[in-house]
């Protein structure tokens, strides 16, 4: 297969979907595994495409041009942060409950994970996370030592995205990782935006346990960017307004630890 057809079929992938990845590529590419990274590459430095741990995303025109980071789709941070409260609350408390003293965690940047901070006092955890939000909250303990990626800060929700590749990202394992999801049903936990999902699943390659948390609203069918099957995740927290009959076909889809908290009064 010559250079051109590849290049097609790589682009062509990322204008279905916006995300394309190494295994997919493979998949679909007549052509080795070297092969395909040094098209991506060259595709990389024509400015058609960025490459991040696990395959690629696709560069907007005007986004190219201007030389400037992509925006994240989704709701701003400070937006959400007021959407279902009561719920967030009650499940960041529960969250909290599961870390054990001197552990390592990575919680990852979001509105629910955001409401653990005010519960790790005097925990003395290690904490790697991408959000800023959670470094400031976290910052006033004393015993809580703090990790971050380096990458481009994502002012919308003031989250460090490091899509350059392994050394970017601390050398630490945890033992727990913490993460929320823009949707969640049957098939799977979604993400809204391709950066999200990349940065989402380095992190579930560096954890023992996966703790998906996530407010009710978040249980619904979606499409779109899957960020992993529900048998990857160990453990789901959600409020009690949530779906019973949802919550079984969570179950029998591979989810079967789901604790259902009381929202705050």
């Amino acid at each position: 297969m010559h250079a051109a057809e590849r290049e097609d079929i790589i682009l062509d992938a990322l204008r279905k979907k916006g995300f394309t990845t190494y295994r997919h590529l493979e998949a679909n590419v007549d052509a080795s595994p070297a092969t395909i990274r040094r098209d991506l590459a060259r595709l990389e430095k024509l400015g058609k495409i960025v490459r991040m741990h696990g395959g690629a995303k696709a560069v907007e025109s005007d986004q190219a041009a201007a030389g400037t980071p992509a925006s994240l789709a989704g709701t701003p941070f400070e937006k959400s942060l007021k959407e279902n409260i009561s719920a967030k609350l009650a499940i960041g408390r529960e969250a909290a409950k599961l870390c054990q003293p001197g552990e390592g965690v990575i919680i990852d940047g979001g509105t629910t994970t955001y409401q653990m901070c005010e519960h790790l006092t005097e925990l003395n955890l290690q904490v790697l996370t991408n959000s800023l939000h959670i470094v400031n909250a976290l910052l006033g303990q004393d015993g809580t030592q703090l990790l971050v990626p380096s990458g481009p800060i994502f002012r919308e929700q003031n989250i460090i995205l490091a899509p350059a590749g392994e050394t970017s990202m601390p050398n630490f394992h945890a033992s727990k990782l913490f993460l929320g999801a823009a949707a969640v049903s049957p098939r799977g936990m979604f993400q809204a935006d391709a950066l999200l999902v990349a940065s989402q699943r380095r992190f579930l390659d560096r954890t023992d346990e996966v703790i998906l948390v996530v407010d009710s609203s978040k249980l619904q069918a979606s499409s779109g960017a899957i960020v992993c099957e529900l048998n990857r995740i160990d453990r789901m927290i959600t409020d009690d307004a949530a779906d019973h009959q949802l919550i079984d076909q969570l179950r029998d889809a591979g989810l079967e630890q789901i604790d259902i908290v009381e929202r705050a009064n």
